[in-house]
């Protein structure tokens, strides 16, 4: 196994010019001298950029070549003898002519199908190593390429140099499995610090943790990946599949995430977000928006997961409150699939079957989206007070305002509503099929004028066809009084001003 570099044979002639260049009764010397450090590099196993003075020269070929050349150029200058007033000149071209290849090497260069800032990294025993230093003695703009293959590391890998490129030849031909991670080896499959981070082209299989996280990072690129936990469904499986967090400027497209025991595609704290053409299916959370500020979410395929796509804030985080995602042009469908969370884990509680969940976010606008088949509901709008679950942390916001849901296709879904929240719906509405969208009803009391939310923290749904609507008045149920169940969405007439398009510098 190799770490490529383009040294190869020029390397080699580099090394020949300057033993000609040397007197002829050094050569024997040199011969000797270059024959051993070529051999020593072999058994190394270093990429040619570390031993770039004879990483290729052969041990048979050397001497052969060395032998020749210093004894058939001495005997040359024969017009310099016959002419010796006018022939100097032409006796300085003939000892010149040992160092004319040096210029070669830009030649070679141009001539080159890769440059040094490409690392080839081929399946072997000594990948993971080779791996890692590449990405260790990477500089800004390197690109770090696994071959076609399996390779089989049992830690992680780690990039802290910006502006890097990880890459395979496609996440059915390259696969990074992890399936012997031990521990105390970080549990990522690739974890990356830096700015400019792009990972593309590839397979993570079978992480202890999460697949690939970025974390404070800005302008990161996630693109025609494949996570996978191929043991099936399992709350030992890693929490997350694609997981930017507290990152700026991230591009998470073409990607498929199966059997996170969290959620496959994860964007946490982060801002500035596009999430597109990406597939999530046999997660537990499909895809995840949590605590973020400006995201578009959209043509996405969501399937089989617990939930199908979820735009959460959460307490007791560094970024306290998501606002200004966008979800549109997405199908999120029958997402039924038994919840297999580690208990405790805030997703545990979400019900199977939940298509749409909207939990303690401002502006969030829904659209253009197709939801349907998703047997608890296909939409629900909540507080985090609806959890039930107790936090400590007074700058945490946990109403959900400014929704705007609209020209969206549902049918189907709500028939079986599961799980503690599945319970509540079928209780609160006396076992008839769950709307397929639902508010709480839960409000913050402290927001209102004229006991009436001002404009922009309004929930407003209209033109979804023949979708219908309840607000719960979860409040009353959880205090244990009669729920005064409302479902005209007259009051809910009106709309939110559009928000604007995720722009990333570079990305179209």
């Amino acid at each position: 196994m190799r770490v490529t570099t383009p040294i190869g044979t020029m390397g080699l002639l580099i090394v020949m010019v300057t033993l000609v260049a040397g007197c002829a009764d050094q050569a024997g010397q040199s011969e000797a001298g270059n024959g051993a450090a070529a051999t020593n590099g072999a058994a190394n196993g270093h990429s040619d950029s570390e031993t770039a003075e004879t990483p290729e020269l052969p041990v048979a070929e050397t001497p052969a070549e060395t032998d020749s050349a210093p004894a058939a150029d001495p005997p040359t200058p024969t017009p310099a003898d016959e002419s010796p007033a006018e022939e100097p000149a032409a006796d300085e071209p003939a000892a010149e002519e040992p160092a004319a290849p040096m210029p070669a090497e830009d030649d070679q260069a141009s001539a080159a199908p890769r440059d040094s800032n490409v690392t080839v990294i081929e399946p072997g025993p000594d990948a993971q190593e080779e791996a890692q230093l590449a990405l260790i003695e990477a500089e800004p703009g390197h690109i770090v390429e696994f071959a076609e293959g399996t390779f089989d590391f049992n830690g992680t890998l780690s990039c802290m140099v910006e502006n890097v490129t990880v890459r395979g030849q496609g996440p059915d031909k390259t696969i990074l499995s992890f399936k012997n991670q031990g521990a105390g080896t970080g549990g990522e499959g690739i974890l990356s610090t830096a700015d400019g981070f792009t990972v593309e082209n590839l397979a993570v299989e079978d992480t202890k943790s999460d697949g690939i996280k970025t974390e404070g990072c800005t302008h990161v690129v996630y693109r025609d990946l494949r996570v996978e936990w191929t043991g099936g469904p399992n709350p030992d499986n890693g929490a997350y599949g694609v997981y930017p967090v507290l990152c700026t400027d991230v591009l998470i497209e073409r990607c498929l995430v199966i059997g996170a025991s969290d959620a496959g595609v994860y964007v946490g704290q982060s801002e500035n977000v596009i999430v597109r053409n990406n597939e999530a299916r046999g997660n537990v959370a499909g895809i995840e928006i949590e605590n973020t500020v400006g995201a578009d979410v959209y043509d996405n395929v969501a399937t089989n997961n617990t939930g199908g796509l979820l735009v959460f804030s959460l307490p007791e985080l560094p970024k306290k409150t998501g606002t200004g995602c966008r979800v549109f042009n997405n199908r999120i469908v029958e997402n039924n699939h038994d919840n297999f969370a580690r208990e405790g884990n805030i997703v545990a509680t979400v019900p199977p079957g939940t298509g749409v969940l909207i939990m303690a976010n401002k502006n969030v606008h829904v659209f253009d989206n197709e939801i349907r088949d998703n047997n608890t509901s296909n939409m629900s709008i909540i507080s985090y007070h609806t959890t039930g679950r107790p936090y400590n942390d007074p700058a945490y916001d946990p109403f959900v305002e400014g929704v705007y849901i609209h020209d969206n296709i549902f049918a189907g879904g709500g028939a079986d509503p599961k799980g503690p929240a599945g319970i509540m719906f079928n209780t609160i509405l006396a076992g008839e099929t769950v709307p397929d969208i639902i508010w709480d009803g839960i409000v913050n009391p402290e927001a209102l004028v004229d006991d009436q939310l001002p404009p922009d923290l309004r929930i407003y749904i209209r033109d979804n066809g023949d979708a219908d609507f309840a607000n719960l008045d979860v409040k009353a149920f959880q205090e244990q009084r009669e729920p005064d169940v409302q479902r005209d969405l007259a009051v809910h007439v009106g709309e939110l001003p559009e928000l604007d398009p995720i722009r990333i510098e570079g990305i179209e």
